[in-house]
């Protein structure tokens, strides 16, 4: 098999097409966020005062911290964080708890008091030491 023809073969796999839409979405989504954060939500934090909120830095020495940026970092990650765990990760384990196959409540086995061993509820003599025992 070509190299080429091997390539194309990984390429048009579902999962890795779905991988990489995941990719580009979530970097758009965060591009939005981003935006948002910058654009309308530090903005509005820092009303009450009079610096800001972006412009925010340390300077110790020459060097400068850009806390602000950073603080704009963290709530876009905080944003981003719980948008993907409400609105994927929350949905999908419901869905996975709704497909998991139920366990059963009542057993159907239970032990023989003499070997221990799993015998069906309705056995009369255990198969294993075929010692008589009473049905459950």
């Amino acid at each position: 098999m070509s190299m080429g023809k091997e390539f194309q073969e990984f390429i048009l796999r579902g999962n890795v097409v779905d991988l990489a839409i995941g990719v580009v979405i979530g970097a758009a989504f965060t591009s939005v966020v981003d935006s948002f954060v910058k654009g309308i939500l530090t903005p509005l934090i820092s009303i009450p005062g009079k610096v800001n909120f972006a412009d925010v830095v340390l300077t110790v020495g020459g060097a400068k911290f850009l806390i602000g940026t950073f603080i704009n970092s963290l709530i876009s990650f905080l944003i981003v964080a719980f948008t993907v765990f409400f609105l994927v990760v929350k949905p999908v384990n419901m869905l996975m708890n709704r497909l998991k196959p139920q366990t059963p409540t009542e057993t159907t086995t239970r032990q023989c008091p003499f070997c221990l061993s799993s015998i069906p509820n309705e056995a009369t003599r255990c198969s294993f030491c075929t010692s008589a025992v009473d049905t459950a």
